[in-house]
This record gives structure tokens, C-alpha cells and sequence, in this order.
């Protein structure tokens, strides 16, 4: 059997997005694999439930997102970049029997967010544009002499916040259009788009007046004749919670606010007779809070809250949404290590109970037979597991069967040797906290005649600090790596991850270092009291909070030969100051501002204990990153060269924060083999040089010039 390498992230495939057909018998999915190392091939596919191989639905050209079902089943509705010469997601439909995918838009803004009307006569969308789009209509169809500005020079910005995932808005609002199921852009056929496409939001009629400086989202129908959608309220709406809830009459083009809830965002799930399913977090310290699900009566206004008895906060793994009964609500939450999905009545006369516990979730919808309750209904999903990186299944409530749909990496598993984890649960000052052990491919601890050679450690600590890390998902493949390379990998959920309740998750408020390290830290010890691990050879890693953990751990302690800090927060003050919305973190975690407590967050950030950091570090960094900006990475980086800690600091141009799930693949490969490079150098047990003594390709498949910090 061969090992598990960085590289083969090229051949890995993963499923995302899976949608149940009306007739409950089909399910339409997105399948994403590496194309080469700047790119990804994402494309439709659909599987019959009862048999059949699954087929590919859309050409592999450009990136496919959002198939969604019409009401009637015989089309497809997408997003895809396909025939584009940027990345601007454009509106298509297929018919599922067979034929050519028809464009129904070509506007400036893209399309995301896409929703069937019930007759199947209209699809509403989302749009980021600016009054200028508006004003000379590109949000409706785009000129062909139209050549977008890269960007304003000189740029003014007049928001709290002004960018996010790799992009400044540069005056951009987010609209909710309308567009006929039978336009095209082509003309062969249909309605031109141009006379097809409308904006329902920032118009005369809105509950709000002439509200075009707003931003709008998550359109969602009631009947086919009812729109309903979100939009961002408040003086500041950059630096508010509140959410306005509105309701769209087609037919008179009237729109009121029927409802306001709170959130970082909100997932609405209307029915036809008024009722809308809806996502609150109570407001006050809103970053350490669980999302519960609520319903609003939109004729009365009467609101029932159908989740304040679970200890579980709603996640994004799955929308709520209706069930075919039309009383029951299903959602997900992360649960101790794996999601669960959840059923609930949606008069709140009984709590919510739990449909299954698949593993790792990335997606899930509901359907069945009209009428169906949840002892009947199908359910279309896309979970991973240790033993697998990711495919579709469907459950059928009735049988409690599920049916694994899908092998799409079945002959690349058959040649790999892939290590099972080992669960382990241990206390914490009081707390329970669990964990994983993952041995090297062909390891067994309970074999006598093992030899006596021990391990190095490898611990990584998750992002978040509020999420919730498993046996699978995104981590899959770099747990196995480092597994495959000889290494003991630990992980684990310490206090302050979700899925284990609310006081569990607000266990770190304003102190995010030491009760995670403490945590952290009980679970290594433990791990290192075996045999098989060489507790002098241990190593540290982690990203986003990850990264601030492994900053913060250097400066605490010495135990660690080496650590490679990626993508984190090192100072609060200039992360408060240069991210996106998360600035919210600070206020809610920390209960603090740096204009009131600047010295306090200092000492709560790694660059306050920089001056005690000895363990040899790397650092890895987004350039574009707007959620953690390499700003506060740059400042604790020279901080380590000025006083001689062994460092480099790597620095990879066009990624974002997302480098380690959806990076270029180049990318995500250079980065694993950066890592394991970097704790090879420094371990007993691998003998090479340090990363800093070798040449600037040796051992680096992916390595490019061009990615070397000039030292």
C-alpha cells in the first residue's frame, strides 16, 4: 500500500451541496477535484437513490455551484462560470432528461443564492452591485463594450467594514433580483434578460422606503407569489447584528417587514401560509452565543422558539428547512465530534429530537412523500468519515438505512494505507474534553512484538475558536499526511469549540490563551505518557485561532522543538482594526474595545509574549487574507527575527483565509509540505536539515521561487 502525500490533494475529490429531487428519488450534487495546480473541475452530477452509477450532468467548463431542482423536477438550475472571462457566477438551466444548458443571465454583479419559484416560472436571486451598475442597468444585462474598472484609484472607503473574502466591496450592495425561468442570453430562445431580469430590493415599495444603501440576502419563496428575503439593518448596518425579515407581494410589488432577529447572519425557511423558520443569536456577546431556530407568524407576529432547550447551536452544515409534512423543521448542529441532524416540530409542542449522526456533514435536504414526518422522510447528504474523504448518501427514515451513494475516491483509497483514530476523552481543569490519537499507516499499539521505536508528536489545534473539529472533513487529508510521514497527530475540542453547549463554548471569554492551552496541553501530556511517543520530539500547529494558539503556546512554554503558526491573529488590536466583520470577536469575546483596553489586550495577544518565544517558528499567511490580514503576522514575524528565534515567514499571493480548504491546489500541497518540512528539521527522528539550511526546493513537489521569503 502507498502512503498518504501532500500531492495527493490533486486526487482527492469531494462532494458538497447535495439536493433531494421533488419526487424523492434522485439526488443532484457537486463533485470538485483539482484540475492542475491553480484550478478545480466543480460539476453537477446526479445519482438515483435505488441504483444506478452516478452521471455527470454539466460540462467540465468553468465552476458549477448551487444545483437546485425545479418544482416539477425535469430541470436543474446552476451557477456557473462557465464561457466567462472572470469569475462571476452566471444563472443556467438544464434539462434533467437531457439537452444543453440554457444562460439566463449575464450580469455585472454574478449570481449566487438562487431559489425556484413553486410554479416554476421565476428564479430569484443575489447580486453585489454599485449605483453605477444600477443606473446604467448592468445589474439587468451587461453591455458587450463593458470593461470593468480593476479597482478605484484612489479608493475611498466611507464603511465600517469594507471587504471580505479577498475583495473590497468599492461601493458594491448586495440586491435581490428576479429572472424568468425562460430567458436567454443567447436570444435562440426565451425572453432576453435584459427584459427578464428585475431588482425587487432598494426600491420604491420596500418596507423601508428608497433603501438601495442596504444590503439584502437569502431570498427564499412562500407561494409563487410571495418573495421573502433578509436585509441588514440598523444606523451602522456594518455594525449591527439586526436582521430585518421582509415579505415581497409579486402583485402589487409591496414590500413590509414582517419580523427582526439577530445574528452574524440569518437562514430564513418560508411555508406558504405565512409561517417563516428562522435563525436568532441572543445579541448580547453575540461571538459566544448558540444559534437557535425560531418561526415568526407573518400575519401576527407571534414568534415561537423551538430550540432554547437544546444545548446545541445551529451550524452551517445544513439550512433549516421544512419537512414535506409542513409542520416539521429539520436542522444540524455540531455534536461532539460529529453532526447531527435534528427534527422539530414547528408549533414547539415537543422537542427537537435527533433523525442521525452521520459524521462529518457538508450539506444536507430534506423530502419525501407529501405529508411525511420524520419517521418517513428521505434525507440527501454529504458526510465524511476517517475512512473517507467525502461522498453522497441518502437516509430513509423509515428503514433507518443509509445508502452510500457515491465512491468517488474508491480507487485512490484502495491504494493508500489510511490510519483509523483512536477517540480518547480526558479532563481539563474539571472538564471532560475529547480528543483523537492518529497513528502512523501499519502501527499497532497493542502488538507485543512491536519494536520499541517511539514517534514524534504532531498536535494541531482548530480554527474558530467556536467550531468544532472531527474524525474527517477538511483535515482529513493533512492528519493522514502527517500520519504517513511518521508522526503521532493529536487533536482535539478544547473549551471554547461548539458542539458540547453553551457554557463549554463561553468557557474562553476573555481569555482565549490559557484555558485553551490548558486544555490543549492535558491532552498532550496524555498522548506523550505512551510509549510509542517520544515526548521530547513534539510539535505544534494550527490555523486562524489555530495560528493564535500556536503563537500564544511558544510564548507560554517551552515543550515544543518547533511549530508553524498559519493564517492567525497575533496582535487584537490590529486584527480589531484590519479584519472584516470579525471585529466582533473582540468586542464579544473579550467583552473589550482597544481604545478602552489596550494594554490588557496586549497581554491577551501572542505579540505580547513575543519576547519569550524560543521554539523555532514558521509563519504561513494569506496575502489577501481579510479575515486575519497579515498585518499582526508581519509584526510578530519581526518580532521573532529581532530577538534570533528561528523563523521564516512564508507568504502566499492570491489566497485568502480559506488557503487550507479551497486554496490553489499548488498552494494546499506546498503548504502541508511546508509544515512537515519545517518539524522534520528539527525532529530526531527524520534526519534532515533544518528548513532553513536546505535549498529552497529540497522536499517541496510544489515549491516556487517565487514563494521563498528573501532571508
Amino acid at each position: 500500500m502507498e502512503q498518504v502525500t501532500a500531492v495527493d490533494y490533486h486526487d482527492i475529490a469531494k462532494p458538497a451541496d447535495p439536493r433531494l429531487s421533488p419526487d424523492g428519488d434522485r439526488v443532484a450534487f457537486l463533485r470538485r477535484q483539482p484540475t492542475d495546480d491553480d484550478a478545480y473541475e466543480s460539476t453537477v452530477y446526479l445519482a438515483d437513490i435505488a441504483d444506478g452509477e452516478p452521471r455527470r450532468l454539466t460540462l467540465a467548463e468553468g465552476s458549477d455551484a448551487e444545483p437546485r431542482w425545479s418544482p416539477s423536477g425535469d430541470r436543474i438550475a446552476f451557477t456557473s462560470t462557465r464561457g466567462a472571462d472572470d469569475d462571476r457566477q452566471q444563472l443556467w438551466v438544464l434539462p434533467v432528461a437531457g439537452g444543453e444548458a440554457r444562460r439566463l443571465t449575464d450580469v455585472v454583479g454574478g449570481v449566487s443564492e438562487i431559489a425556484w419559484s413553486p410554479d416554476g416560472e421565476r428564479l430569484a436571486f443575489v447580486q453585489s452591485v454599485s449605483a453605477a451598475d444600477r443606473e446604467a442597468e448592468r445589474d439587468r444585462s451587461v453591455p458587450e463594450e463593458y470593461e470593468p474598472d480593476d479597482h478605484p484609484d484612489p479608493r475611498v472607503i466611507d464603511r465600517t467594514v469594507y471587504r471580505s473574502d479577498q475583495q473590497y466591496f468599492d461601493g458594491r450592495r448586495s440586491h435581490v433580483y428576479l429572472v424568468d425561468a425562460d430567458a436567454s442570453v443567447d436570444g435562440v430562445t426565451g425572453t432576453d434578460p435584459a427584459d427578464s431580469v428585475t431588482r425587487v430590493t432598494g426600491v420604491d415599495g420596500d418596507a423601508d422606503g428608497d433603501d438601495s444603501d442596504a444590503d439584502f440576502a437569502a431570498p427564499a419563496w412562500g407561494d409563487a407569489d410571495t418573495l421573502y428575503f433578509t436585509e441588514a439593518i440598523g444606523d451602522d448596518p456594518d455594525d449591527s447584528v439586526e436582521i430585518a425579515i421582509h415579505r415581497h407581494d409579486l402583485a402589487t410589488g409591496e414590500t413590509e417587514r414582517v419580523h427582526v432577529t439577530t445574528g452574524w447572519g440569518a437562514s430564513i425557511a418560508p411555508a406558504a401560509d405565512g409561517r417563516v423558520a428562522f435563525t436568532h443569536t441572543d445579541p448580547d456577546r453575540i461571538t459566544i452565543r448558540q444559534t437557535d431556530l425560531r418561526v415568526v407568524d407573518a400575519d401576527t407576529g407571534a414568534v415561537t422558539d423551538l430550540t432554547g432547550d437544546l444545548d446545541r447551536g445551529l451550524g452551517p452544515e445544513m439550512a433549516p428547512q421544512w419537512g414535506p409534512d409542513g409542520k416539521t423543521l429539520y436542522f444540524a448542529t455540531p455534536d461532539e465530534g460529529k453532526t447531527s441532524i435534528w427534527h422539530v416540530p414547528s408549533d414547539g409542542s415537543d422537542d427537537p429530537g435527533r433523525l442521525l449522526r452521520p459524521g462529518t456533514v457538508s450539506g444536507a435536504t430534506v423530502g419525501g412523500d407529501d405529508g411525511a414526518g420524520p419517521e418517513s422522510v428521505t434525507v440527501a447528504l454529504a458526510a465524511s468519515e476517517w475512512d473517507h474523504p467525502g461522498d453522497a448518501f441518502a437516509y430513509d427514515a423509515w428503514s433507518g438505512e443509509l445508502t452510500r451513494l457515491t465512491a468517488l475516491n474508491a480507487d485512490y483509497l484502495d491504494e493508500r494505507a489510511v490510519s483509523e483514530p483512536e477517540e480518547i476523552r480526558f479532563e481539563s481543569d474539571g472538564t471532560e474534553i475529547q480528543g483523537w490519537v492518529l497513528t502512523p499507516p501499519g502501527f499497532d499499539p497493542d502488538d507485543e512484538t512491536r519494536a520499541d521505536d517511539a514517534f514524534p508528536l504532531a498536535v494541531e489545534i482548530h480554527g474558530g475558536p467556536h467550531a468544532m473539529w472531527s474524525t474527517s472533513g477538511t483535515m482529513w487529508h493533512e492528519f493522514q499526511t502527517l500520519a504517513a510521514r511518521g508522526y503521532v497527530v493529536f487533536w482535539s475540542n478544547p473549551r471554547g469549540s461548539s458542539g458540547y453547549g453553551e457554557s463549554f463554548m463561553q468557557a474562553i471569554e476573555r481569555d482565549w490563551g490559557a484555558v485553551t492551552l490548558d486544555d490543549v496541553m492535558a491532552g498532550v501530556e496524555l498522548v506523550a505518557d505512551r510509549d510509542y511517543v517520544d515526548e521530547t520530539n513534539a510539535f505544534v500547529t494550527g490555523g486562524s485561532f489555530g495560528g493564535f494558539m500556536t503563537a500564544w503556546t511558544v510564548g507560554q512554554t517551552d515543550y515544543f522543538r518547533a511549530a508553524v503558526s498559519q493564517r492567525g491573529v497575533y496582535d487584537l488590536t490590529g486584527f480589531y482594526g484590519s479584519t472584516d466583520a470579525a471585529y466582533k470577536l473582540v468586542e464579544g469575546d473579550f467583552d473589550a474595545v482597544p481604545s478602552e483596553e489596550p494594554a490588557w489586550l496586549w497581554e491577551q495577544s501572542p505579540t505580547g509574549h513575543a519576547h519569550d518565544v524560543d521554539t523555532p517558528t514558521l509563519l504561513i499567511h494569506s496575502e489577501d487574507d481579510t479575515r486575519t490580514p497579515i498585518c499582526t503576522a508581519e509584526l510578530y514575524h519581526r518580532i521573532l527575527r529581532t530577538n534570533g528565534v528561528d523563523t521564516r515567514f512564508v507568504r502566499y499571493p492570491r489566497e485568502g483565509h480559506e488557503l487550507s480548504r479551497s486554496g490553489e491546489p499548488a498552494h494546499i500541497v506546498d503548504r502541508i509540505e511546508r509544515i512537515a518540512r519545517w518539524f522534520d528539521g528539527y525532529s530526531d527522528h527524520h534526519d534532515v536539515p533544518r528548513a532553513l539550511d536546505r535549498p529552497a526546493d529540497d522536499g517541496l513537489s510544489a515549491a516556487d521561487d517565487d514563494q521563498e521569503t528573501d532571508e
